[in-house]
């Protein structure tokens, strides 16, 4: 797939939580195809200390406003430059990277999106796209408490929506891996994104169940374009870059100890 370099111009800088931004942003030639599960290499310019782009998740792809999403968790000092960023600014970008999630041929109202933390941002396009296409996602999110769920309402426009948090502040108390849905439902897909434990949990239970599952890992990436070997996973396959072969990957493929 064709990559480009862009200067995406901001149009809305939306503070979702303490630690989350939005950023919608826009180009004046219209976006090229992006898949659900790509990401960006953002440029973050007048940061002393950040000397790579950052690889953020694209959240969701808006082509009626020409608009590109990408929520920035406060991290570090590149990301929090980013989330200081106003309106009308502009931020170079490499896109789209990396692989996509697989949308079955087969219409299906059992499909599970799981997200945890930030890992929730990919899911959103991800379940507009299976809409679009006939399917009725099913959406997963888990977060620490009921402030850091994000988009609640931006996901219910695609599909049924279940919520976890660890303190049991809204939705059901746990980690996403425990929530009841599990245990009612027969899935015929699992999509999922969020921190490794997570995905982890996550794919043991898909193995057990016999439900064909795709994850997105989160390994630190550099590059974007698999020349630096920063974010190597070892597969079936031998070691591949995350970012140039991933950063999906069906879990059959992953030599996790499952």
């Amino acid at each position: 797939m064709k990559k480009f370099i862009l200067d995406l111009t901001i149009n809305a800088n939306i503070r979702l939580h303490t630690n989350y931004v939005l950023l919608k942003m826009t180009c004046q030639s219209p976006l090229p195809e992006i898949l659900p599960g790509q990401f960006a290499e953002l440029k973050i310019d007048g940061s002393p200390t950040t000397f790579l782009r950052r690889p953020i998740s694209i959240n969701f792809v808006d082509r009626q406003h020409n608009e590109i999403w990408f929520i920035i968790q406060l991290v570090g000092d590149g990301t929090k430059r980013l989330a200081q960023m106003q309106v009308g600014d502009v931020i170079n970008a490499i896109l789209p990277l990396g692989n996509s999630y697989t949308i079955p041929q087969s219409i299906s109202n059992k499909l599970l999106l799981i997200g945890g933390g930030v890992g929730t941002a990919p899911m959103l396009y991800l379940g507009e796209q299976l809409a679009k296409t006939g399917h009725h996602p099913i959406f997963l999110l888990g977060a620490r408490s009921q402030t850091d769920l994000l988009q609640l309402d931006e996901f219910a426009k695609y599909g049924d929506v279940y919520t976890t948090t660890e303190d049991g502040s809204y939705g059901e108390k746990g980690y996403v891996i425990q929530h009841s849905i599990l245990t009612k439902l027969q899935f015929d897909k699992i999509y999922a994104c969020g921190p490794k434990l997570m995905m982890i949990a996550v794919a043991k239970y898909a193995k057990k169940n016999h439900i064909e599952c795709e994850v997105s890992l989160e390994n630190t990436m550099a590059c974007g374009i698999g020349a630096c070997l920063c974010c190597v996973e070892n597969t079936t396959e031998g070691h591949l870059c995350v970012c140039k072969e991933g950063p999906v990957f069906n879990i059959n493929k992953l030599l996790w100890q499952i």
